[in-house]
């Protein structure tokens, strides 16, 4: 009876304190007079993926892509250019009026517009148009991955800052135990009922417990400080995580029915890496076609028009705008053929280079699908191992449960010592941390798989 009693002691207090941290948790307060922003999972992860510099970057990147794109879509329009010059001119020069020449000072004004299109260039146009469309799709897929590692990695720091809480909480719950028994154990003493050593030990075990409890809220705190610079907000403000709602671990593990081969196919089709560097080898692909392109002749058609003003005319009546607009217009047009003889191996060196470029980003593919087969084979085999650790913990903690029981009951009737209670205390105290730990290792486990195999995408962030 005073164990089942014991039990429902330790039961409400759990309760107790459960509701009093959800509700610290869930309403914004103040401490010290300073306002507490509660932050929940899915807020996390929004604020980290609008703060993280690299997801910044990324986009830049993108950005530049489609600037990229533009650019080489108009290579095909033709390029234009203007010029206007001036000039002064002194000494002997030829003056028409006196048909001799004269020290004189002329002035004259020059203006040119020219336009040129390419019509056949080695295909370089249409390649390179191409290839800015293959490195946006690689750009694309940089960014989708580096936002599903944004993601994962928020949602990682989110977990251990849940464990912690979980792990304060039983340490607590522990703690609150052993004061129980600390106030029984001396009312016992003091009636002569037990020894004095067994209120000296219960102390040292109250004193134990108070330091797990300290320590616990060490590694909570800095838990918080590490999610804290992770999301890249103000450290000075207080915050509450909101506890999501946790899925059942023995539940997650009777759905996992996976398949590591047809894992790992899904990985390799699914994964915004693997996309990335296929889309980058397309591009190698398209980059050694145009430097193949350099060696094939050019053809070009232009059209110009031009025209000058000069003081000599000027001298025989033609103004300005009779010379400018009338007297001294030109116009051209015509066409260029340029066939490439000899640049200093130039072009050659660079169909080579674009080989071994070609070569290494292959090579790159192959040493990036091996590697996401290890991650894939490794983060299963912890998924399996992980399911049946927590089996084996959630055994350890009935029995670990029963074993404090019948200490508890058999110590109330003097056949127990406060050692072998304390022990059992202990190991009952372990067992529940071991499958908290457990039930954490294996729902992150879960989330590590979806993280390998690129199905992050911050919408289905569930614990």
């Amino acid at each position: 009876m005073q164990g089942n009693h014991q039990q429902k002691l330790i039961t409400d207090m759990k309760k107790t304190i459960l509701a009093v941290l959800c509700t610290a948790l869930f309403t914004s307060g103040t401490i010290l007079g300073q306002t507490v922003q509660t932050i929940t999972l899915e807020e996390a992860i929004q604020i980290s993926l609008e703060n993280n510099f690299l997801l910044k970057q990324a986009e830049n990147n993108l950005e530049l892509a489609d600037q990229r794109i533009l650019s080489e879509q108009a290579d095909f329009l033709p390029s234009v250019t203007s010029s206007i010059g001036y000039s002064r001119t002194g000494g002997q020069q030829f003056v028409a009026d006196i048909l001799a020449f004269d020290n004189v000072t002329s002035e004259s004004v020059s203006g040119r517009i020219d336009a040129n299109i390419t019509i056949f260039d080695g295909f370089e146009n249409i390649l390179s148009l191409r290839q800015s469309r293959y490195d946006k799709t690689s750009s694309e897929e940089n960014l989708a991955r580096a936002k599903e590692s944004v993601i994962f990695n928020t949602a990682t720091a989110y977990l251990t800052v849940l464990v912690n809480m979980e792990l304060l909480e039983i340490a607590r719950e522990n703690l609150e135990s052993s004061n129980i028994q600390l106030n029984q154990t001396q009312a016992q003493v003091d009636v002569g009922a037990r020894a004095a050593v067994d209120l000296f030990n219960q102390e040292s075990t109250v004193a134990t417990n108070e330091l797990t409890v300290i320590q616990r809220e060490n590694d909570l705190r800095i838990s918080e400080v590490q999610l804290i610079n992770r999301l890249q907000i103000d450290p000075r403000q207080e915050y509450e995580f909101v506890i999501p709602e946790i899925s059942d671990a023995f539940e997650l593990a009777a759905q996992a029915d996976y398949s590591l081969n047809e894992l790992i196919d899904e990985a390799l089709l699914t994964r915004s890496d693997i996309k990335s560097e296929e889309a980058g080898i397309e591009s190698r692909k398209i980059g050694l076609d145009i430097s193949r392109g350099a060696l094939l002749p050019s053809l070009t058609a232009g059209a110009s028009i031009s025209s000058r003003y000069s003081d000599p005319y000027f001298i025989q009546g033609a103004g300005f705008s009779d010379q400018f607009f009338d007297q001294q217009v030109n116009k051209g047009i015509g066409v260029t053929l340029s066939l490439p003889i000899f640049q200093n191996w130039n072009r050659m060196y660079n169909i080579e280079f674009n080989k071994v470029q070609l070569k290494n980003a292959e090579l790159d593919l192959e040493n990036t699908k091996l590697t996401v087969t290890q991650e894939v084979t490794q983060a299963y085999n912890d998924f399996v191992a992980y399911t049946k650790q927590l089996e084996s913990a959630e055994k350890a903690l009935i029995a670990s449960e029963k074993a404090l029981e019948t200490q508890q009951e058999r110590y109330n009737v003097g056949a127990s010592t406060l050692i072998e209670l304390s022990q059992a205390q202990a190991t009952f105290v372990s067992s529940r941390s071991d499958f908290t730990q457990a039930q954490y290792n294996l729902i992150f486990q879960n989330k590590l798989l979806d993280f390998y195999l690129g199905k992050l995408s911050g919408d289905n962030i569930e614990f």
